[in-house]
C-alpha cells in the first residue's frame, strides 16, 4: 500500500504536538515512523498485524498512543514488553528512547519474526524480540530480571499482573495501558497485587487527542515492592481459569 510521506509527517507531527509528545519528535525520528508505517503495511496481511489500516490512525492510535509511556521510565531501563503482537509500544518506545534496552515477547512465532525484521530494518539495536509464553519466560530467564514491564491490550487485568509482576525487579514497576474498564479492573485486582508483590502507584487517565478522535487510555502503574512467591506464575490454564 502506497502512502503519502508528506501527509503522514504532517499527521505525526500534529498528533504529537496536541498529546504533548514533541519533545520525542525529530527529522528522523519522523522519518523511522514513516518507514515503520510502510512496513506495518506491507507485512500486515501476512502477519495480520493491526486492524487499523489508515496511515493517519496508525499515526494516533498506535505511534502517539504507545509513546504516552516514554516519561514514565527512567534513562538506560531494561523493559520487557509482554504479548508485543505487532510491535506496540517496543518499537516506537525503540525509535523515541533509543537509551532503552527492550525485550519484547509474543507466543506467536510470526509476530516474533515480524517485530525483529522491522527493527532490523529500522537500525533498532535496542529491541530484542522473543517467541516465549510471559508465564513460562516468569519461571525462568525472565524472572525479575527487568526495570519495567508494559502491556498493552492483553489480557484483563487480574491475568496479566501474574505475567508480569514476576518478570519485574524489585523497585521496579508495571505499566499496564488499558482502556475504559480500567478502574473495575483494578478493584479485582487487589489480591493479586498484594500475593505478586506489587503495589498500586498510580493510574494517569491519559486522553487521547486527534481529529475525530479523543479516546481515554488510562496507564495503570504498580510498583513491584517485593519478591513473586516461587509459586508463581502458574501455568495459564490457571490463571486464565481462576485468576488470584
Amino acid at each position: 500500500m502506497a502512502i503519502n510521506k508528506n501527509e503522514l509527517s504532517s499527521s505525526i507531527s500534529k498528533y504529537f504536538k496536541e498529546n504533548s509528545l514533541s519533545c520525542y519528535l525529530s527529522k528522523a525520528v519522523c522519518e523511522k515512523f514513516t518507514l515503520l508505517t510502510e512496513i506495518l503495511l506491507s507485512e500486515n496481511e501476512k502477519y495480520n498485524l493491526t486492524a487499523i489500516t489508515e496511515p493517519d490512525k496508525i499515526a494516533l492510535l498506535h505511534y502517539a498512543d504507545s509513546v504516552t509511556l516514554a516519561k514514565h521510565l527512567k534513562e538506560g531501563a531494561s523493559i520487557v514488553d509482554v504479548g508485543c503482537g505487532a510491535g506496540f509500544p517496543t518499537l516506537p518506545l525503540a525509535i523515541v528512547r533509543p537509551d532503552l534496552k527492550i525485550t519484547a515477547i509474543d507466543s506467536t512465532q510470526k509476530r516474533v519474526n515480524y517485530v525483529n525484521e522491522a527493527a532490523s530494518a529500522l537500525g533498532l539495536t535496542n529491541v530484542t524480540a522473543i517467541c516465549v509464553r510471559a508465564e513460562d519466560f516468569g519461571k525462568a530467564d525472565g524472572r525479575e530480571k527487568f526495570d519495567y514491564a508494559t502491556a498493552r491490550a492483553v489480557a484483563q487485568l487480574p491475568v496479566l499482573l501474574e505475567l508480569c509482576l514476576p518478570l519485574i525487579k524489585v523497585g521496579g514497576e508495571m505499566l499496564a495501558m488499558k482502556g475504559k474498564n480500567a478502574e473495575y479492573e483494578l478493584q479485582a485486582s487487589k489480591k493479586a497485587i498484594s500475593i505478586l508483590g506489587g503495589k498500586l502507584k498510580s493510574v494517569e487517565e491519559i486522553q487521547l487527542v486527534g481529529d475525530a478522535d479523543t479516546a481515554l487510555h488510562p496507564i495503570v502503574k504498580l510498583s513491584k515492592i517485593a519478591r513473586t512467591p516461587a509459586s508463581y506464575p502458574r501455568a495459564y490454564a490457571q490463571i486464565s481459569k481462576k485468576p488470584l
